[in-house]
């Protein structure tokens, strides 16, 4: 009974290669994600479905520019089409992931039941060579009136882990949902 007992607890324990950036950086992010979602806040996945669309739509352009009935010498127009239609789509899909998803690890909408008209956005970096993990919180709509201030914190990831790489959980969700609390008791922005 007791080898049960350790081997379901050894499922849920989150370990991590310690020399991995990316592998740090993603294990951490999916515990904020979680985090964040525990707390009420449901994702907001409208993004995410709008690139998988754009993205279906590009495949949709090379396959029809690869297959087209037509051999070359005579589809060469329509090929011309199909490469500056891919290059135009590949290029918004570029902006939209420079412009609106930055470093965004997860967009919210409003808890229910809230005064605010926004959601969240978490964002998180960690760079390359450094134990500087730095995690954000701000509204998705940073002009409403309802907004928060952005509010942040950067800590060493050396604190969140054991020596063996297993994610201390309590600790990194004691520092999260303090940041989360942090954003809540902001004033919404005054209009000017």
């Amino acid at each position: 009974m007791e080898e049960k007992k350790a081997e379901s607890t050894n499922k849920n324990v989150k370990k991590t290669n310690l020399l991995d950036h990316n592998s740090i950086k993603h294990m951490l992010d999916e515990s904020v994600s979680d985090i964040v979602t525990s707390r009420g806040y449901k994702e907001d996945v409208r993004l995410s479905n709008m690139k998988l669309i754009l993205g279906t739509v590009i495949i949709a352009v090379a396959l029809v520019a690869q297959f087209y009935n037509k051999k070359f010498p005579e589809n060469r127009d329509f090929l011309l089409g199909c490469i500056a239609l891919y290059v135009v789509l590949n290029g918004v899909m570029q902006l939209i992931m420079y412009t609106k998803e930055k470093n965004a690890i997860l967009f919210t909408y409003p808890l229910e039941g809230s005064f605010t008209s926004t959601g969240l956005v978490v964002s998180s970096k960690l760079p390359r060579f450094s134990d500087e993990y730095t995690l954000t919180i701000d509204s998705a709509d940073p002009k409403s009136i309802s907004a928060g201030n952005s509010v942040q914190f950067t800590k060493s990831v050396t604190q969140w882990f054991t020596k063996d790489g297993v994610l201390v959980e309590g600790l990194f969700w004691k520092d999260v949902e303090a940041l989360i609390k942090d954003y809540a008791k902001e004033e919404p922005k005054k209009k000017k």
